[in-house]
């Protein structure tokens, strides 16, 4: 017997080596529930170890705004199904197939234990130490940094970035869009933002992994959700107001500036950002809670931060990807609030999804606009871009209708879909 056990473990040895398979370390290395494992094409795995001594292993990176899972919680779906829960908005992902309850898809990765040793199937190298990377820069251009006279665009876009107080930020955003239309601000001028946008000292700000929820299907989940949209939003109305004080003084390889045009499509999605984060905050307020009552993190912000050298590189990442992901969860989101009968979020949500068709349009225009102008292939030139800037592979299912009522057709992001995973779509 002890013959035949020696010849099944070589056996499933030769099958190891002759895969996938990596070992990551000895099974009683992994005693806390999740551990992280960087990988050498960014694509991180964070592998979990449930209480009944099972292994599970998935992307670590939440497909909906990339979430650390492997700071979530593991959570029983009451159907004696675990999940991990994304400490960021609450999506769960079940840990034998990836799947979520909003529709959302994660990758998920075959474990073994053998011989005392966890193995991942996986074709990528993994560490638990982060892998080294080298990164370029896709633009010399830095913005100038100018003291800006009195009642310009950029003057006021910077103030509004230093106004924390976010229903003075709210009013100052509808101000400044009015005077704008109506004539009554003319000159975009220059300005140097700061590098971060300002937020109330009452509000607790976090990191995004120690974000806890309740369970979810209750009033209390429901607010939560709420909450953080209203956290993205206060949030996007900085990052519109960023990309027209920090790229004012763009210029294009010719040396022409950017037209007006494209000040007045930021400044109205300034201005629609603005109305979506005083809906949320009503609607918050009507279901018995304010916002700041719960903590935020500021995580979204890090993508401004990584491309504020490059406005390619801004409308890429800010406006075509992570807008665009906002475009294929709402269908789901929406569900759970309707199946809730939540009427009146589920009217906040409509607006808000209608409106951000237009701000990836705008995202998608304004990008291939200058890259015809200094003669790029524009959907090249974006997927070297998204490589670059963004973590990992973009992942389905895809909101297909939605993306392409904006404009951005399956050629745009397919091909930044991971070989492996198979392509969803929300509609």
């Amino acid at each position: 017997m002890d013959h035949f056990e020696k010849d099944l473990v070589d056996a499933l040895k030769d099958i190891v080596e002759a895969g996938n398979w990596q070992c990551v370390g000895d099974k009683s290395k992994f005693k806390s529930p999740c551990t992280k494992f960087y990988s050498d094409d960014g694509e991180h795995i964070v592998l979990v170890h449930t209480k009944n001594d099972q292994f599970w292993a998935m992307d670590s990176s939440c497909p909906h705004e990339g979430g650390p899972l492997e700071q979530g919680d593991i959570e029983d779906l009451g159907n004696g199904k675990l999940a991990l829960i994304c400490p960021w908005h609450y999506f769960d992902f079940s840990l034998e197939t990836g799947s979520s309850s909003t529709g959302l898809q994660n990758q998920v990765y075959d474990v073994r234990v053998l011989d005392g040793k966890v193995y991942i199937n996986t074709q990528s190298t993994l560490s638990l130490c982060p892998i080294p990377a080298t990164k370029i820069t896709h633009q010399d251009s830095l913005p100038v940094e100018i003291t800006s006279s009195e009642n310009t665009l950029c003057m006021w876009a910077t103030k509004i970035l230093h106004t924390a107080d976010p229903q003075e930020k709210v009013s100052l955003t509808k101000i400044v869009q009015e005077n704008w239309d109506s004539g009554k601000i003319t000159e975009t001028g220059e300005a140097s933002p700061p590098a971060q946008p300002n937020r109330k000292d009452s509000l607790t700000v976090v990191e995004p992994g120690k974000i806890k929820r309740g369970k979810g299907g209750t009033l209390a989940s429901r607010i939560a959700l709420l909450h953080s949209l209203a956290n993205i939003e206060q949030w996007a109305i900085d990052l519109s107001w960023d990309v027209i004080a920090r790229f004012s003084t763009f210029r294009l390889s010719n040396g022409e500036p950017l037209p007006r045009q494209f000040f007045d499509d930021f400044v109205k999605v300034a201005g629609d950002e603005a109305k979506h984060y005083q809906l949320l905050e009503q609607r918050i307020m009507a279901l018995g809670s304010f916002f700041g009552a719960l903590p935020v993190h500021n995580g979204l912000w890090q993508s401004a931060t990584d491309t504020s050298h490059d406005l390619l590189a801004r409308l890429a990442i800010v406006h075509m990807v992570h807008e665009a992901r906002g475009l294929d969860v709402y269908p789901q989101t929406l569900s759970r609030f309707a199946t809730q009968g939540d009427t009146g979020s589920v009217k906040v949500l409509e607006v808000i999804y209608a409106d951000e068709i237009t701000h990836v349009a705008a995202g998608l225009r304004w990008f291939t606009y200058i890259c015809s102008k200094e003669g790029r292939d524009s959907l090249k030139t974006f997927h070297e871009l998204v490589k670059l800037h963004f973590k990992g592979f973009l992942k389905p299912p895809f909101n297909t209708e939605g993306r392409r009522t904006a404009g951005m057709t399956e050629e745009w992001y397919v091909p930044l879909v991971k070989p492996s995973s198979s392509l969803q779509k929300t509609s």
